[in-house]
């Protein structure tokens, strides 16, 4: 196969992998090849999204004035009015707000899966916002690690191929199955998603994402299709990732009960960021109940 046609191929499973995560794989599937360049058809030269240089720690995720509008048919939609706030590296960030205030826009932004009508967004000192298509896409593959409410597996590949899966597209992947050992499924691994419980199958997700060794861990309602004491397991994960193993994670939500965990917590509310709250000693996640 040529390298022109590794190329294709990676670029695919990329979008896939994106898409599964998203929840809107079906019917895409078709679109996702129509937008592949022909492989005849000579390419630009792309930017190495980890070549930038480092960010202060103290700014290593930036939102600087953001508005984005969404336009349907003749009616202007202000989904983000001047969103400005910053997370430090190895921080866990907690967006918290209603449905609707605009926090599944923000991570799609930050994500590189939308773009804003205005402002600039950083990552790691590297402006995102300046992106085109192409390196948008080289950004998701490399830089971000997503984790949503559903868990969006593979069914017919094991927890390790799942896992294997997401690294394939990566520059810098972890060992897939140290990576599910780390999250506690290191006896579960062979098994297909259909046999593991709801919990596991987030750890499962968690663990893809984490592999891809991510500048950053976005997570959306992480726990909202758990139950009580399984959704606990999962954000003292992830607070463990940020914590103990360094990982700059922000997590979107619409409990409130949850932010004392959080290093940093963003209220979003009709668009805009109404505070941003640091917890000098943020709380175990065992001691949260709601």
């Amino acid at each position: 196969m040529s390298d022109k046609s590794d190329k294709k191929d990676l670029e695919l499973i990329e979008k896939y992998l994106v898409l599964q995560e998203a929840g809107v794989l079906d019917g895409l599937i078709e679109k996702v090849t129509e937008e592949l360049p022909d492989p005849q058809e000579p390419e630009a030269p792309e930017k190495d999204p980890v070549s930038a240089p480092p960010a202060d720690t103290a700014d290593y995720v930036v939102f600087d004035h953001v508005r984005k509008v969404y336009h349907v048919g003749e009616v202007d939609i202000e989904a983000l009015a001047d969103a400005t706030f910053s997370v430090a590296k190895g921080e866990l960030a907690i967006v918290v707000g209603e449905s609707g205030a605009g926090k599944t826009t923000l991570l799609n932004i930050l994500g590189g899966m939308d773009t804003l009508t205005s402002g600039k967004v950083l990552l790691d000192g590297r402006e995102i916002s300046s992106l085109n298509s192409r390196e948008l896409t080289r950004y998701r593959r490399y830089d971000i690690g997503f984790v949503f409410q559903f868990y969006n597996l593979v069914q017919n590949l094991t927890a390790l191929e799942n896992v294997s899966l997401a690294t394939q597209i990566c520059s810098d992947p972890l060992d897939p199955a140290e990576t599910l050992k780390a999250v506690g499924l290191g006896d579960r691994m062979y098994n297909f998603p259909g046999q593991l419980s709801g919990g596991e199958q987030q750890r499962v997700a968690i663990a893809r994402a984490l592999a891809k060794n991510p500048k950053l861990l976005l997570c959306d309602e992480p726990t909202g299709a758990l139950d009580y004491n399984t959704g606990k397991a999962i954000l003292q994960l992830l607070q463990d990732q940020a914590h103990k193993s360094g990982a700059t994670v922000i997590i979107i939500t619409h409990n409130k009960a949850i932010t004392p965990m959080g290093d940093r917590v963003i209220s979003v509310r009709s668009g805009r960021v109404q505070d941003v709250k640091i917890n000098t000693e943020p709380v175990p996640v065992s001691e949260i109940e709601w």
